[in-house]
């Protein structure tokens, strides 16, 4: 992976992480049109990248994230986090395996966004306005949404939004607590993929550190403007207009694939 590439993929990262568009997907699509060879580096490092991203969520959120008071808040994110923690352990391996699949995420984002056709109209009663108001109930559940997202393609994003509003949150509401919930889960996902890599090669080259310092910097730059951005969004627009981008985006990487353009 060069320098270039690591830029690339890292802006893909901070625009994507927060979209329901799947930013894992993105990134694969991003490394395949870039020629990145397939190593055990880059699969840390697409992983390691989002770290960034997810940290402009506290920057953009401190007075959340550091109001120690209330303690509730984060008991909820530990909830959360529970069922990710769980059946990424069990499954990291298959995972694994799924993240070389270019047509997994194909399929993944042309069904993804035809559900997300229909979220604003299969939702519509909240009753839920508030991060305090969001129960411990509210949060399990949702972070069992958010495991979907294990798939490649399927968006974390888009899966614990719909979560969120399937537990009764208004549209904004259940991005925002998908951000906060991305934090716990990347910390955790990020660390043991870091130190599991570390193990097995014997630790990280000055190359390595350097891509991944980049990686994370862009990514967190970038994720800045498209968090701002995709809240406002949501709150005029709703989700159709994404459902209808994931299904332009799949049946062209579809068709892509087909073509021998990007391997599948």
């Amino acid at each position: 992976m060069t320098l270039f590439q690591s830029i690339v993929i890292a802006i893909v990262e901070g625009l994507t992480e927060f979209l329901p568009v799947s930013s894992t997907g993105h990134m694969i699509i991003a490394e395949r049109l870039l020629h990145v060879t397939e190593t055990d580096f880059v699969k840390v490092f697409t992983v390691a990248i989002q770290l960034g991203a997810i940290l402009s969520v506290i920057v953009l959120y401190w007075k959340k994230f550091f109001d120690f008071s209330k303690w509730q808040f984060y008991v909820k994110l530990l909830i959360g986090v529970i069922p990710a923690l769980i059946l990424g352990f069990l499954f990291s391996k298959k995972i694994d395996i799924m993240l070389d699949s270019a047509t997994t995420v194909a399929v993944a984002l042309l069904l993804g966004g035809i559900i997300l056709l229909f979220v604003d109209k299969l939702f519509t009663r909240p009753r839920i306005y508030s991060e305090s108001e969001i129960k411990p109930k509210n949060a399990f559940i949702i972070g069992i949404w958010q495991c979907l997202a294990m798939i490649p393609g399927v968006s974390r994003s888009a899966a614990s939004i719909i979560g969120g509003m399937q537990q009764k949150l208004t549209r904004s509401e259940a991005a925002e607590f998908s951000f906060f919930l991305a934090v716990p889960t990347m910390l955790a996902a990020t660390g043991y993929k870091l130190l599991k890599y570390y193990k097995e090669s014997g630790g990280f080259s000055k190359e390595e550190i350097k891509l991944l310092a980049v990686g994370n910097v862009v990514a967190f730059l970038v994720a800045i403007v498209a968090i701002k951005f995709f809240i406002n969004f949501v709150k005029k627009y709703g989700f159709k207009v994404w459902g209808v981008y994931r299904i332009i985006v799949g049946i062209v990487l579809l068709l892509l694939i087909w073509r021998g353009v990007i391997e599948g």
